[in-house]
C-alpha cells in the first residue's frame, strides 16, 4: 500500500538530509554516542538481527514451563474478575462470531497470517521510506517484545478456548482450518499458556501507530488505526485472548516507546527520515576541504 512522509513531519525537511548527529542533549563520546545516532540500516544486518531476535524469541517463549495449573486458575482469575466488573464479553462475541462460518473461518486465518506478514510489510516499508527512523521504530518493536518474554514466564495464562469449564469455542478445531501453532497439530509447537501478555495487540498496534504517524494518503493512515482495533475483535472471536490480555499488550508497548525514547531523546517519528551513513559523511567531509 502507499505510504509517504507524513504531514506532520514536514518542519523537518530542511534536516532529513543532514549527516548524523546525536539527538541526546548532554555531550556524550565513544561507541555508546555512536550508537545513538540516527543511521542508515544495512539490509544483510537486518535481516540476520530480525531472524536471529524472532529465534530467539520463540526459543525462550517456547521453553518457558507450560504450567498447566497455574495458567488456568490465572484464567479463571481473570474470567471471575471480569464477570465482577461486568466486562465479561467474551464468551458472547466468541459464539455470536463462530455462527457465521464463512466469518469465524476469515479470522482464523488472519490471526495465524497477518500477525507476522503485516508486521514484516511496515518494517520493509521504514526501511525503505524512513531509513532515518527505522531503528528508533524496530527498538520499540524489540523492546516489546522482550518485555513481553517476562510476561509470559511470570504469568502463565490459559486462552479461554482451553478452559475446560467454559464454553468457549476452539474455532480452528471446530472448522478444522489452520489458524493457530496453539491448536491441532501444532499444539506442541508453541507454549499454549502464554496468552499474557497479547502481542498480536503489540505488534499490530506498533503497525498501525507507525503507520498512522508517517503515512502521507489519509485512508492509509485509517487504516493503520483500524488494524489494531480488528485484531482486538479477531483474537476475542477465537477465542485465543481474554481482552485484558490486550490490555497488557499495550502496556509492553508503551514500555517499548519510553526505551526508544530514552535511547534516542526522542520518540521515533520526530527523527530525520533520511540521514547519512559514515562513509557519506566522510565523503562530504573530504569534498568541503
Amino acid at each position: 500500500m502507499p505510504m509517504g512522509d507524513s504531514t506532520v513531519t514536514t518542519v523537518e525537511e530542511g534536516r532529513e538530509q543532514a549527516a548524523p548527529r546525536p539527538v541526546m542533549g548532554a555531550p556524550e563520546q565513544g561507541f555508546l554516542r555512536r550508537r545513538r545516532v540516527p543511521r542508515r540500516p544495512r539490509l544483510w544486518f537486518e535481516i540476520l538481527l530480525i531472524a536471529v531476535s524472532y529465534w530467539t524469541y520463540s526459543l525462550i517463549r517456547n521453553a518457558v514451563p507450560e504450567q498447566r495449573h497455574e495458567a488456568l486458575r490465572n484464567a479463571d482469575w481473570i474470567w471471575r474478575m471480569e464477570y465482577h466488573l461486568g466486562i465479561a464479553v467474551e464468551d458472547s462475541v466468541n459464539h455470536a462470531v463462530n455462527s457465521v462460518t464463512w466469518l469465524i473461518v476469515g479470522m482464523n486465518y488472519y490471526y495465524a497470517t497477518l500477525h507476522f506478514v503485516v508486521t514484516l510489510g511496515v518494517l520493509v516499508w521504514l526501511y525503505r521510506s524512513h531509513p532515518g527512523r527505522y531503528a528508533a521504530t524496530r527498538l520499540v518493536l524489540f523492546a516489546t517484545t522482550a518485555v513481553a518474554l517476562v510476561g509470559y514466564y511470570f504469568y502463565p495464562l490459559a486462552p479461554p478456548r482451553l478452559m475446560p469449564h467454559e464454553n468457549f469455542v476452539d474455532t480452528v478445531l471446530v472448522h478444522q482450518t489452520w489458524g493457530s501453532m496453539a491448536s491441532g497439530d501444532l499444539k506442541h509447537m508453541s507454549n499454549q499458556y502464554a496468552a499474557m501478555p497479547s502481542m498480536h495487540i503489540g505488534w499490530s498496534l506498533w503497525c498501525g501507530l507507525t503507520i498512522f504517524a508517517l503515512a502521507s494518503v489519509p485512508w492509509v493512515r485509517v487504516l493503520g488505526l483500524l488494524y489494531p482495533v480488528l485484531t482486538l475483535v479477531v483474537i476475542v472471536a477465537t477465542a485465543n485472548h481474554f481482552w485484558l490480555d490486550a490490555v497488557g499488550g499495550m502496556l509492553c508497548l508503551a514500555f517499548g516507546y519510553t526505551v526508544a525514547r530514552l535511547w534516542y531523546g526522542s520518540l521515533p517519528y520526530a527523527l530525520p527520515r533520511v540521514v547519512t551513513d559514515g562513509r557519506e559523511e566522510r565523503r562530504l567531509a573530504s569534498a568541503k576541504a
